[in-house]
């Protein structure tokens, strides 16, 4: 069974659109080449034609994957939510003990997390040790090198 995948309204609308070029842009492009690589003679030893057919298959397992996603997404009324502790579509705004620095994230899910527009996936190590805190909690936070610990300043959508 597929896992279930929240999304804002934005983020669906670019996972559909994407998908959207992949079937009518990209699909046509993959036949095109293997009819044109085809027409070029004898397919066993046509290097080209045996290239085209594995882009094209890579495509449809891409547009599949792409396809099962968008039937388990669901997309979060962000009015609904509470702010009282830190959620997906969270807006964080933290403190790093060790070097006072502050930082603002928003928890977004996977397909969607972008560092340098501070959106940060719900499963990543910050994320997931942000999930659940609330304003005043610390959060200890497992990472490669280390254990980093924020203070959590601010909560909002």
């Amino acid at each position: 069974m597929s896992k279930v995948s929240y999304y804002t309204a934005e983020g669906l609308k670019k996972l559909r659109e994407e998908l959207n070029q992949l079937k009518d842009i990209e699909r046509p492009k993959a036949s095109q080449a293997i009819a044109e690589a085809r027409d070029k003679g004898d397919l066993s030893e046509n290097a080209e034609y045996d290239a085209a057919k594995e882009a094209q298959g890579m495509l449809e397992m891409k547009i599949s994957k792409m396809e099962e996603t968008l039937a388990n997404a669901r997309v979060i009324d962000e009015s609904q939510l509470d702010t009282s502790k830190v959620l997906a579509l969270s807006k964080v705004k933290i403190k790093n003990q060790t070097n006072g620095m502050e930082m603002t994230y928003t928890l977004v899910a996977e397909s969607e997390a972008d560092l340098t527009s501070g959106k940060i996936s719900v499963n990543s190590p910050i994320g997931k040790g942000l999930l659940g805190k609330s304003v005043g909690d610390i959060a200890e936070i497992q990472v490669p090198n280390g254990i980093l610990k924020f203070d959590i300043l601010e909560i909002s959508r």
